[in-house]
């Protein structure tokens, strides 16, 4: 027998709308698998369409509602189009994640204009302008939503060679908490999560080419983490999941560090 007041934690986003940009892969696919198991209608955007058609069948044949959106969110044009395009598909759209972003490496001293630009192009100006558009059509029908933004737990200062990925990321802190304040009469709830290390595909090709990392980089990073593995993308899909559902209740305006380190701990 349930405990009074217990809704257990399935069936959270039936009937909700859902779209995550970047969501071809990595965190972003895992979140689309965990928000079409808990009832939503899922729509995922990416530069590529082979990976993301690919999820799209896997939702579908295992009887979820999915759509991919071909979109270069380095545009700002495009990121507004992604959110546009799940409107006209679905007539509203009630939750947004922002996961995609750009990781290549750069100090203070060796980071081009060009590379900088590329870095705000997708960590910021994209998710600025996918939350633009969802809360103009949210607040448009007078109706509740929610935007969660996947951000980093190297906002907080990060290595010397994440530069310019640490300036994004930290105005996106910024703008997660001035846009919730912003639309919290709304009942627009937006919130973020600071990830730690996370075990994707994008992460793979990210030691590998910046750092020479051989096949087994996984488990030899593994030994070093006090939880004994990296952080999983189903893991923090759940998270999300919670986040984007009514059962996270009134939170809005929190950015939330999901890692293994604690900030401002020292040995």
């Amino acid at each position: 027998m349930a405990l009074q007041g217990s809704q257990g934690l399935q069936g959270l986003l039936d009937g909700k709308v859902v779209l995550v940009n970047g969501g071809s892969q990595g965190v972003g696919a895992a979140i689309a698998r965990a928000a079409v198991r808990e009832g939503a209608t899922v729509a995922v955007s990416g530069r590529r369409p082979e990976p993301g058609e690919a999820l799209v069948a896997e939702l579908t044949a295992a009887g979820g509602k999915a759509m991919f959106v071909r979109a270069d969110l380095a545009d700002a044009e495009q990121a507004k189009g992604s959110v546009a395009e799940v409107v006209a598909a679905y007539g509203r759209i009630d939750c947004l994640v922002n996961s995609a972003g750009l990781t290549s490496r750069g100090t203070l001293l060796d980071t081009t204009p060009d590379l900088f630009d590329q870095h705000i192009a997708i960590n910021l100006k994209a998710p600025f302008f996918a939350m633009q558009a969802a809360v103009a059509d949210m607040v448009g029908r007078g109706a509740p939503g929610t935007v969660v933004n996947i951000i980093t737990s190297s906002a907080h200062g990060g290595q010397p060679f994440l530069a310019p990925y640490v300036a994004a990321k930290a105005g996106l802190i910024g703008l997660t908490r001035n846009a919730a304040h912003a639309h919290r009469w709304d009942r627009v709830r937006i919130n973020g999560l600071n990830i730690g290390w996370t075990a994707t595909e994008g992460e793979d090709a990210t030691q590998k080419t910046f750092h020479g990392a051989g096949d087994d980089w996984r488990e030899e990073a593994a030994t070093r983490l006090p939880m004994g593995k990296l952080g999983q993308p189903d893991e923090i899909a759940d998270f999300v999941v919670l986040l984007l559902s009514d059962r996270s209740g009134v939170v809005t305006g929190s950015v939330i560090d999901w890692d293994q380190n604690v900030l401002g701990g020292l040995d």
